[in-house]
């Protein structure tokens, strides 16, 4: 009975005092015009709202304000009040708030952009100087050389933004260049309480790093010289030097909250930005419940350019983020520049590793002990990652210590060498990470090695220990290596397909530049981002799709600038029709886990060719009304396509366009079920508008995936003028494979049409399930 009584009584505690503790932030989406007209704001129409679900010990807050991407309102509170809430008569839908992440130079030059190119992209759009790039990130360091507005013209007159000053953000932080900058807190606080200002900056300055380089690759200035320690010297650039860029931090030392990236969205828009980069990803759940395709909704129904970071969760498959279509989700890739550490062992074999460190080189000659940080006694897990307090000072003392990846930053586990009394690190890539490899400013002399090297050290470290020769080694730091073959190859850690949310759908759509990338980098963060490296750079190398995001946003600031006509789905359809997907060898662009050949589930449609997207020839456009039809394909209720797209959604007509496959979108991506059947068979149908030449013919050539038959009607189109859109039709037949029950099977081709000029390509992949 004591039990029972106990029971009942905890949960009537529980319901009663809908505990602090028990509340998280919710985002509720609002039906706007039901506003009573007692209420002079919505504001205020909101906190009545939350006041009579709230009990009265509760103080409302309501956090942030959402009208313009979304209607509705951010706060705190239970989930028994969430559901209160929802029986409300204008209550569309109550959001739990999720917790996203960062996703943590050559490029311009790889990328065939050079000031001196008088026919191409930079010059056509005058640079793209009445564009607005807005970076939702971890906000700005202002005084970079990057940021400065020599020779820029007058501010754009439709800009509406503002500089938000502060204790160490002054009006004067902001210029012609950077013409915006505020910061977004409110969902942040809610969660973890008042930010510790000694720690991070309660303004739009950038505690990080990551923010400032995001937004130097978009649309940094020219700067010369540029360099990280000495390493890879030469002039930085961002992808759009002349545009114009806005900084809304959003990110904290906990994170970023979906409640703050919905805020700076939402005044993103109304403040007129042209372009929204976002390096931020997280979980992926259906389109209704994600604040990150919600906001980029409004802002793509707006004409804005959205493009996100694809995610670091690669190489394996289903890891990719941000994938709404209305979303340009980029992956990563190398260039064609390293920068070699090698690591010479007492055998005389030499094995390959890369490296930006530039302090106080190994003797050079003379080999060091060696000795891998798992075999030093104490919990060997721990101390084989190298994480804080692991390692037996008696152990590595003045010695080479192999550590392996995971956990903790690379980064940080030279730190935990260094303080141990370790001379150098070589670090080591797990099975999962593969071959790829990323250069860091370490804070010793340091190297990182892929898997399978990792293996050979570790064996020579054993078989040492029983010879009567104990392990040696150094490491040989070569410095930047240019023209490096092949590249460029799809970076290990870039997030794969496929889509986990529309497989139908394929994503990532493109990858760009996201592998050892220099851009600005600010004052008080050491480049190798651990607390105790004082040292101080300009520029810092970083890796990750967090960097290719970048490239397209600057992109698109370009081909938005040469083409004012053009929709955001144009744009993307250029950057996508015109991709590649040969390396500089000529051969299809490898896996740098692998060191296989990769695939469309890897690449979407390849590598962006920012000339060639001047000049698509086609493209696929996707209005408004389009994606409406493609949720109600995706069987999401009336209710849920409100809160995406502010519509009341007549879904009748949808079942018309067909299948969810019919979205109007450059790539083809069938999905079948093998129940047992011996042929299965889908159809697209597809729309193209000449934006290239008069009086063109385009001609299919198809190279239909392996297994299947593939057929296009017409094969010829026709156009008489430019603006002109043609209908086609795809049928695609496949053939049962077998495979054992829970396995797929996937195979790609392609579909291109040509005039002989443009080649218009896009990526068929068929994927066979066979259910469990």
């Amino acid at each position: 009975m004591g039990f029972f009584l106990l029971l009942f009584l905890s949960l009537l505690s529980l319901a009663s005092s809908a505990s602090r503790e028990d509340q998280k932030t919710f985002i509720v989406r609002v039906q706007h015009d039901a506003k009573p007209s007692v209420f002079t704001t919505h504001k205020h129409w909101y906190e009545s709202s939350l006041s009579s679900i709230l009990s009265p010990s509760t103080p409302t807050q309501v956090l942030h304000v959402y009208d313009s991407v979304f209607h509705g309102f951010s706060a705190k509170f239970s989930p028994a009040e969430a559901l209160k809430l929802q029986t409300l008569p204008h209550i569309i839908a109550v959001i739990p708030e999720q917790v996203r992440h960062l996703q943590t130079t050559r490029s311009p030059h790889f990328l065939g952009l050079k000031t001196t190119d008088s026919a191409g992209l930079l010059k056509e759009s005058d640079f793209g100087s009445d564009l607005v790039i807005g970076v939702i990130d971890t906000g700005i360091w202002p005084e970079r050389q990057s940021f400065n507005d020599r020779d820029l013209g007058p501010i754009p007159s439709k800009w509406k933004g503002q500089c938000v000053t502060a204790k160490d953000f002054s009006s004067s932080s902001c210029n012609k260049k950077l013409i915006g900058a505020r910061f977004f807190c409110n969902g942040y606080e809610a969660t973890n309480g008042k930010m510790n200002e000694t720690s991070e900056f309660r303004s739009p300055r950038d505690s990080d790093g990551h923010g400032t380089h995001t937004a130097s690759i978009a649309a940094g200035r020219y700067v010369f010289p540029a360099s990280t320690l000495g390493y890879a010297k030469g002039v930085a650039a961002g992808m759009a030097p002349k545009a114009r860029l806005a900084a809304y931090k959003v990110c904290w030392n906990a994170g970023c909250y979906d409640s703050d990236i919905l805020a700076a969205f939402d005044t993103a828009v109304t403040d007129g930005v042209d372009v929204i980069s976002l390096s931020v990803g997280g979980v992926v759940v259906p389109y209704y419940l994600d604040a990150i395709a919600i906001g980029a909704f409004g802002a793509a129904d707006k004409g804005i350019f959205v493009s996100a970071s694809a995610g670091n969760g690669g190489p394996g498959g289903l890891t990719v983020t941000n994938v709404a279509p209305w979303v340009a989700t980029i992956g990563a890739g190398t260039i064609d520049r390293d920068f070699p550490a090698d690591v010479k062992l007492g055998n005389g074999k030499v094995v390959p590793g890369v490296s930006v460190y530039n302090g106080p080189a190994l003797s050079p000659g003379r080999m060091y002990p060696l000795v891998y940080a798992g075999t030093g006694g104490g919990d060997g897990y721990s101390s084989s990652l190298c994480l804080e307090g692991s390692l037996d000072p008696n152990f590595v003392k003045g010695k080479i210590v192999l550590c392996d990846r995971g956990i903790n930053s690379r980064a940080a586990k030279g730190e935990v060498v260094k303080k141990a009394g370790g001379i150098g690190m070589i670090l080591a890539n797990g099975v999962f990470d593969g071959e790829g490899l990323v250069a860091d400013c370490h804070v010793l002399p340091a190297t990182a090695v892929g898997a399978s090297n990792g293996d050979e050290i570790r064996r020579y470290i054993d078989s040492a220990s029983k010879s009567k020769l104990p392990a040696a080694a150094t490491i040989v730091f070569k410095g930047t290596r240019l023209g490096v073959r092949p590249a460029p190859v799809v970076a290990s850690f870039s997030a794969r397909g496929p889509n986990p949310e529309t497989p139908e759908i394929l994503k990532p759509d493109v990858i760009a530049p996201g592998l050892n990338i220099l851009a600005a980098w600010p004052d008080k963060v050491g480049p190798s981002g651990v607390p105790s490296d004082k040292r101080r750079t300009e520029f810092n190398i970083l890796s990750g799709t967090s960097m290719a995001c970048p490239h397209v946003s600057g992109l698109a600031a370009l081909l938005k600038a040469a083409h004012p006509e053009w929709s955001t789905a144009a744009i993307k359809s250029a950057l996508m029709t015109t991709a590649y997907t040969v390396d500089n060898r000529g051969e299809t662009m490898l896996d740098e886990s692998s060191g296989n050949t990769s695939t469309v589930l890897d690449f979407g449609s390849g590598h962006v060719h920012p000339t060639k997207a001047m000049d698509p020839g086609l493209v696929y456009d996707i209005s408004s009304m389009d994606y409406v039809d493609f949720l109600c394909n995706s069987n999401y209720t009336i209710k849920n396509i409100q809160v995406i797209t502010r519509r009341n959604a007549d879904c009748s007509g949808a079942k018309r366009a067909g299948h969810i496959g019919n979205l109007n979108y450059p790539s083809f991506s069938a999905v079948f079920q093998q129940y047992g059947k011996h042929k299965m068979s889908t159809h697209f149908i597809r729309q193209v508008t000449n934006v290239g030449d008069p009086n063109s013919v385009y001609k299919v050539t198809i190279r239909p995936p392996s297994g299947t038959l593939v057929t296009v009607e017409p094969e010829k189109l026709v156009f008489r003028r430019v603006g002109q859109k043609l209908n086609f039709l795809v049928r695609l037949q496949a053939m049962a494979v077998k495979l054992s029950p829970g396995s797929t099977s996937m195979k790609s081709g392609s579909i291109v049409w040509s005039d002989g000029k443009h080649n218009v390509t896009s990526p068929v992949i068929v994927t066979m399930q066979q259910p469990l």
